[in-house]
């Protein structure tokens, strides 16, 4: 008879139970099997069966080497459901001989694994949905949440990446150019199974996903840089520097980004003695280092660009002492990378107004504003910058009314309550202004970014 504590087990997915071992074990389990040249949706199958054995059996008698038990038993399943298929189609048992167990490879598989899923072959929705599962460890579920779609939708979106992905024996396709990842390789990037810039791209919204998530993803944002790191190892490209250096500017600021309520705190507003000064360090060694190699013909790249905007904002002691004029001066070059900069990169140029409101006056940042109408006036962020400029040229109920549609239309709850605060505030603002009136100027600026 099984006890009621062993069924509740089972019912809870095994990667979310043995979550207290860490992001990592998982995936680097699941890219060993893919890197020996298993296909990549029956490897994972079988370490879901291996995760439920160890449910099993590792109450009482925990393995010493958690990664290789699961390779073990993730590995007999394989040769099982071999054996089984083979049987099915008459084959000859011996041409689906067991492998022999071998003890796990050192290094770190989690960044073959991440081009894997950047496969070219499969759609950007279905890379970074299946990054997010495979690497990231985050349940169908919790990637819906994220995607704003329905559980079902996203669990076909995954099923069907993995089934673009069966049978391309994914090691064969990388084996070589993998093994330098782990030292110090150079050469092998450009070989493995995805385009560089796409895993940067995914790699970036693997971060986003835990930055701007809830605290219990806060660590998926630690595992991107961490593989970013080891991505600036395989290869020279500034770029993945640029990345790395934008991550860890960003990330220095969590600390502050929630108040003790969980309630979001705009950068103007928070403590900057609680950023993590060593990190800043390093993302501005890091930056200076990508930006020492470019040249008249490779000019810095988005990453790039971005993070010297992003070591700007950190190295302000104070909003006040923000150098706004350097930091419009780097979302001209931003905007210059793309032909069409309004339907292109219609963030870039949002984050462009911003700078604008603060150089040149808050009419010319809402004039800015005013050209990507057409493009992103639906969007809940449009109408959040509006209301910053607003406030920042005294125009309170202006301000009050753009944070309050912004609040109608933002999908974030942790987001749409910080607008409701920030309209609330305005009105109160607004109030205040009135019984001391005449106005004697426009309110202080508040930044919109965390």
């Amino acid at each position: 008879m099984i006890d009621e504590p062993a069924q509740q087990m089972k019912r809870v997915p095994p990667e979310a139970a043995l979550r207290g071992f860490g992001r990592d074990l998982i995936p680097r389990v699941l890219a060993g099997l893919v890197r020996r040249g298993e296909d990549f949706d029956a490897a994972e199958d079988a370490l879901q069966e291996a995760l439920l054995e160890a449910l099993r059996v590792w109450p009482e008698h925990p393995p010493r080497d958690p990664r290789a038990w699961l390779t073990t038993v993730a590995t007999r399943r394989l040769v099982d459901a071999r054996r089984r298929e083979a049987a099915r189609q008459r084959r000859e048992e011996t041409e689906y001989a067991e492998p022999r167990p071998a003890a796990t490879e050192e290094g770190d598989d989690t960044l073959f694994l991440l081009f894997c899923c950047c496969h070219p072959d499969l759609a950007p929705a279905s890379q970074v949905a299946l990054t997010l599962r495979a690497v990231g460890g985050l349940t169908t579920q919790e990637i819906a949440d994220a995607f704003y779609v329905p559980e079902a939708t996203m669990a076909q979106r995954i099923s069907r990446a993995k089934r673009t992905l069966r049978g391309r024996r994914l090691c064969r396709l990388a084996a070589r150019s993998a093994s330098g990842l782990a030292g110090t390789g150079r050469a092998g990037i450009v070989q493995l199974p995805g385009d560089l810039a796409v895993v940067l791209r995914v790699l970036y919204l693997v971060y986003t996903a835990g930055h701007s998530g809830p605290p219990t993803r806060f660590d998926l944002a630690g595992e991107a840089i961490r593989l970013a790191r080891q991505l600036t190892l395989a290869t020279e490209e500034p770029e993945a520097r640029g990345l790395l250096a934008l991550m860890l500017l960003n990330h220095a600021r969590m600390p502050a980004r929630l108040d003790p309520e969980g309630r979001i705190v705009t950068l103007d507003r928070q403590d900057r003695r609680l950023w993590d000064t060593r990190e800043i360090a390093e993302g501005v060694r890091v930056l200076q280092s990508a930006l020492a190699m470019q040249t008249e013909e490779r000019r810095p790249g988005r990453y790039q660009v971005e993070a010297a905007i992003a070591a700007l904002h950190d190295d302000a002691a104070s909003a006040e002492e923000t150098d706004w004029s350097q930091i419009l001066a780097w979302y001209d070059d931003l905007i210059a990378l793309t032909e069409d900069p309004v339907r292109q990169d219609p963030a870039a140029v949002l984050g462009r107004a911003v700078a604008v409101g603060h150089v040149l006056g808050a009419a010319a940042g809402l004039r800015e504003t005013d050209r990507l109408r057409e493009v992103i006036g639906e969007r809940h962020r449009w109408h959040a910058v509006r209301g910053h400029l607003h406030e920042l040229d005294g125009a309170l109920p202006a301000a009050a009314s753009a944070y309050a549609e912004a609040a109608r239309r933002a999908t974030n709850v942790a987001e749409r309550d910080h607008l409701v605060r920030q309209a609330a505030r305005a009105r109160t603002a607004d109030l205040t202004v009135s019984v001391r009136s005449p106005r004697t100027g426009p309110s202080s600026s508040r930044s919109c970014g965390t």
